[in-house]
């Protein structure tokens, strides 16, 4: 096994982030974590102990980042992997039928979310000059479709802000827009209905996601990537 390292994740209530939480654990990671849901971070905590730690954040909030940063710094210390994972997809409709909170919530989440984790945790990381950002594009960062204009507009910006951040990193650091591929969760059923059942779980993603996650280095920085599949 590597070295254990510490790996924080957002959104870690379901999905992605919860299959990749229970992954990084079993490869004896130490993973930190956050989530909008009571009873999903309890459970997950329960499931995992410790020295796993998952918080009640709601990423949009800066106020609350920063105070989750600064108790997660001071008990852990900086972090080696940051997964901006936490994201929301706006229910499928042409861009004219969505509603301004339905737009703003996808926008907040999606951009504002990723900019205040990065804005409290990644001060560390540059500080020792060592670790990784990994930011959660999509397949619709690099492309478009039909009624999902919010969505894309949100992951085609996560694509820019990524790459301009890896520029303004230090020797020994990556930032990296990661295309995670199509896999069967709540938000491609919002989008797919049953024909997402014929993609990968997250838990069976999580088997090749996991490793190739842990296989990033310095020299990918600035380089929008995506998870191979299986």
């Amino acid at each position: 096994m590597s070295k254990s390292r510490i790996v924080l994740i957002t959104g870690v209530s379901r999905g992605l982030g919860r299959a990749m939480a229970h992954k990084f654990a079993a490869l004896g990671h130490v993973v930190i974590g956050c989530g909008r849901s009571k009873q999903a971070i309890t459970s997950l905590q329960k499931d995992l102990g410790s020295p796993h730690r998952f918080s009640i954040v709601d990423v949009t909030r800066d106020a609350q980042v920063a105070k989750w940063a600064a108790q997660m710094l001071e008990e852990v210390g900086p972090t080696d992997l940051l997964l901006n994972n936490a994201a929301l997809m706006n229910p499928v409709s042409p861009l004219w039928e969505v509603s301004w909170k339905e737009f703003d919530e996808v926008i907040d989440v999606n951009i504002k979310g990723v900019a205040n984790v990065i804005r409290h945790f990644v001060p560390a990381m540059v500080k020792r000059k060592s670790g990784i950002i990994v930011n959660f594009s999509s397949g619709w960062g690099r492309e478009t479709d039909a009624g999902v204009a919010p969505y894309c507009a949100s992951k085609w910006a996560i694509e820019g802000l990524t790459r301009s951040l890896a520029q303004d990193l230090p020797k020994g650091m990556a930032a990296i827009p990661l295309n995670p591929g199509i896999i069967d969760t709540d938000m491609l059923r919002s989008c797919f209905g049953d024909g997402a059942g014929q993609y990968p779980t997250a838990e069976v993603w999580a088997e090749t996601a996991v490793p190739f996650l842990l296989g990033l280095k310095a020299s990918d920085n600035g380089k929008p990537l995506t998870v191979p599949g299986r």
